[in-house]
């Protein structure tokens, strides 16, 4: 789970670098923000389970937080008494996590590299504002009188313009939190990013206190009450403790109450990490869909466009059994069978000048056959070719025009335009490609229409008096001429369709005692081409090929997670008792 929600996040960072200000990016920063803390928070428990297992405990943390200028930093301080957290008048100052051990020693925070990962832990003196995917842990002397031993996070703020850049650090800080101290000021209570903060923080259950810093005599009753409607239009749970801080002006600090000198010690007691694995599943309830909103249009626009390519592969395949496989004066593959019977037939009694000719054409029609000659000159002569190409080529263009639609009408158009992009420059290519195996398909086809006509050679010699007919005919010798010149290039592999002689030869074979068995062996024949032409040139070819450009759409401006990934992951449903689909 956790390693998908990193590539979730991964994808929807990269995607909001490319569509920056897009009508998305700002809901595209909330789910970043909202996938960064729930692999925080998964962190954070499997570092409990961790220390769980070796008998041992993960130190109390809690995180200091609050918009800029609240005086995070300085409050920070004033818990640890001591100057520890630096300082500044101006905003912005602090950009990374820095969290001080109070009464607790740094062997015992060794974990806490597992759970930051990939950000590096630094002395505070080496931190600077070029890199921000690094936090501090410093040992502090002492023992305040307002802290229980644990890790106090100084954290940076989350409103200002820069937060961008640092904000992970801030949402990674938050969520090992085991207790939020939340600091506003008189002037920045009311901003929307403190409550959007809050609300988001809602579901880690986290015990909070607020400190109303800055404040001047007689505000604090009527801020308080504003602080309560705040909370309540955020959260659902309790109103926390506010404490209100008054600035000590000798000292330019805020002003711990000696009223709530041990609250912290004593909210401490609300920590309870045995729920922890209950909060995860909510967590990852509330979001799982939002998140996954986006994948699945993506998976939605890839099923669209495999019903188009279908759609297209039966247009064309409708297209090529009308105007070929079914056109009286188109179809020759039958007619070369035909023509190919001829050859097969001896033909006695034919004049000597046409037995000299037959006999000077035979050896060099096998030595041709044997070079392929033969089914090169089929092929290019083939009506059938160039009316795939023409099909194919027809049905590129209006799939083409057919993605510009989709762009214009569907929530994925980014997706569809970048799919017709490729489209568009592949076009050719793919023509070219669909072109070359059609050229292979019509020359492997050639055994088929050579074994249709050894079957009617076969049926013919059960015959003797067709067999006798068909030879005594002159049309006949004509025929043998015809076929003898289409083995040579003499004639195209189309002319046979409207040659006279061949025309005779299917009259007075469908006429005979053996016409239905010709019907019958001709109906395969089309039926076989359809099956071969169907799987090799349209499946195996040009829709492989189709199916395959969304898989060259690039990561970086769109998901491309797979229903297969979303299949593994759903594996794990039951634990965070997730619906994928």
């Amino acid at each position: 789970m956790l390693e998908f929600i990193q590539l979730l996040k991964q994808r929807y960072q990269a995607i909001l670098v490319q569509r920056h200000n897009g009508p998305t990016h700002l809901q595209y920063q909330q789910r970043i923000d909202q996938l960064l803390l729930s692999e925080a928070f998964i962190r954070k428990g499997q570092t409990i389970d961790l220390m769980a297992g070796l008998k041992a405990s993960v130190p109390l943390q809690i995180a200091v937080v609050g918009p800029t200028q609240a005086g995070k930093s300085s409050l920070v301080n004033v818990l640890l008494n001591s100057n520890a957290a630096g300082v500044s008048p101006l905003a912005g100052y602090t950009v990374h996590p820095q969290g001080f051990c109070h009464c607790v020693s740094l062997n015992a925070c060794g974990d806490l590299q597992r759970y930051f990962g990939r950000f590096q832990c630094l002395p505070a003196g080496q931190l600077t504002k070029g890199r921000y995917d690094c936090y501090s842990l410093t040992e502090v002397t002492g023992v305040s009188p307002y802290l229980p031993p644990c890790v106090i996070w100084d954290t940076p703020d989350f409103d200002s313009i820069d937060s961008a850049t640092y904000r992970e650090g801030v949402i990674r800080a938050v969520a090992l939190a085991d207790m939020i101290v939340l600091v506003v000021s008189k002037e920045k209570y009311a901003d929307q990013s403190v409550w959007d903060m809050m609300s988001m923080l809602a579901d880690l259950h986290q015990p909070t206190v607020i400190c109303l810093n800055k404040l001047s005599e007689g505000s604090q009753a009527i801020l308080t009450q504003s602080l309560r409607e705040k909370w309540q239009q955020a959260r659902t749970d309790a109103f926390p403790e506010v404490v209100p801080l008054y600035y000590q002006k000798p000292a330019g600090l805020p002003l711990w109450p000696t009223a709530k000198q041990g609250l912290l010690v004593d909210t401490q007691n609300n920590v309870d990490h045995r729920n922890h694995a209950g909060f995860e599943q909510a967590l990852l309830q509330k979001y799982w869909q939002g998140w996954l909103a986006p994948v699945l249009e993506e998976h939605q626009a890839l099923t669209d466009w495999e019903t188009l390519v279908d759609e297209m592969m039966g247009q064309a395949l409708a297209s090529y059994r009308r105007d070929y496989l079914d056109h009286p004066h188109h179809y020759e593959t039958f007619q070369q069978a035909l023509a190919e019977l001829m050859v097969l037939l001896e033909i006695p009694g034919l004049a000597g000048v046409l037995t000299g000719v037959r006999k000077a054409l035979t050896w060099p029609v096998r030595q041709l056959m044997k070079l392929g000659r033969k089914q090169l000159h089929i092929v290019d002569s083939s009506h059938e070719i160039v009316l795939l190409n023409q099909i194919v080529e027809h049905a590129l263009i209006q799939t083409v025009d057919r993605l510009l639609d989709k762009a214009e009408q569907n929530k994925q158009a980014i997706w569809w335009k970048t799919l017709s992009g490729l489209l568009r420059s592949q076009r050719q290519a793919i023509h070219q490609d669909f072109a070359l195996a059609a050229k292979n398909y019509h020359i492997s086809f050639q055994q088929d229409v050579e074994k249709t006509a050894h079957h009617l050679y076969d049926k013919l010699q059960e015959q003797p008096m067709v067999l006798n007919s068909l030879r005594a005919t002159r049309v006949t010798a004509d025929a043998a001429v015809i076929a003898l010149t289409l083995h040579t290039g003499g004639i195209g592999v189309h002319d046979l369709v409207i040659a006279p002689a061949m025309l005779t030869v299917t009259s007075l074979l469908a006429e005979s005692s053996i016409g239905g068995y010709m019907h019958k062996v001709e109906a395969q024949l089309k039926q076989r081409q359809f099956n071969e032409v169907k799987q090799v040139l349209f499946m195996d070819s040009l829709a492989k090929e189709l199916l395959g450009l969304p898989g060259q759409i690039p990561s970086i401006s769109h998901f491309n997670i797979s229903p297969e990934q979303l299949r593994v992951i759903g594996q794990q449903e039951k634990r965070y008792g997730l619906r994928l689909l």
